[in-house]
């Protein structure tokens, strides 16, 4: 898997989560550490919209760094991002506080996502 593929991959995995209801500015670096799909990416809510953009994110709150499976697994949400962090699966770097909203914004897509397999249900 490149990286492009991976970004892409990821990408749809954090698109659609409802942050509405988050009213801080969040911006957060991922630093992915793999010979093929490594990289960076960043994700950001700014005014209640969720941004995930294939760049480094210099001015982030906090930096994620892990191996792409981690980081699916997390996104998936069978793996604990505090749980992550404790076994050092999961480095991070910077605000501590603003880190653990990370686990919001992927709580938020799970909710999303249930939504639409209760509906896509109701239709059949």
């Amino acid at each position: 898997m490149t990286y492009a593929d991976f970004f892409y991959d990821m990408k749809g995995r954090f698109m659609g989560a409802d942050v509405s209801d988050i009213h801080e500015h969040l911006a957060f670096e991922f630093n992915i550490e793999d010979e093929e799909a490594g990289g960076a990416f960043y994700v950001e809510v700014k005014d209640g919209v969720l941004y995930v953009e294939p760049y480094e994110y210099y001015d982030r709150d906090a930096r994620f760094i892990c191996a792409p499976d981690v980081l699916v697994k997390i996104a998936e949400g069978e793996m604990d991002p505090i749980w992550a962090f404790t076994t050092q699966k999961l480095k991070v770097e910077g605000s501590i506080d603003k880190a653990l909203r990370l686990k919001d914004i992927i709580e938020a897509k799970q909710k999303q996502m249930k939504k639409e397999a209760k509906k896509a249900a109701k239709k059949k």
